[in-house]
């Protein structure tokens, strides 16, 4: 599988409203992060749907290596720079 594009070695801090359809960026080309805005197209991503279950703050994975997408896992400690 393909590599994603680091968009950033730092979360992206968001607010979400309980019951909207948000996707999440999985290939990191977004110019919307954490957000998809179509930029995967030709490639072997997909966004990620996340429906968040009540409204609040939540800090989203921008490097893409999470394993618990779309939150950040901390994994972009363990990344090279």
């Amino acid at each position: 599988m393909a590599e994603p594009v680091i968009a950033s070695y730092s979360p992206v801090e968001v607010e979400v409203k309980e019951g909207e359809s948000y996707w999440w960026c999985t290939c990191g080309r977004s110019g919307n992060q954490p957000w998809c805005d179509g930029s995967h197209a030709g490639t072997d991503f997909t966004p990620q749907e996340y429906v968040p279950p009540r409204t609040r703050t939540l800090f989203l994975c921008a490097c893409k290596h999470t394993k618990k997408g779309p939150f950040c896992d901390n994994s972009h400690n363990k990344l090279k720079r």
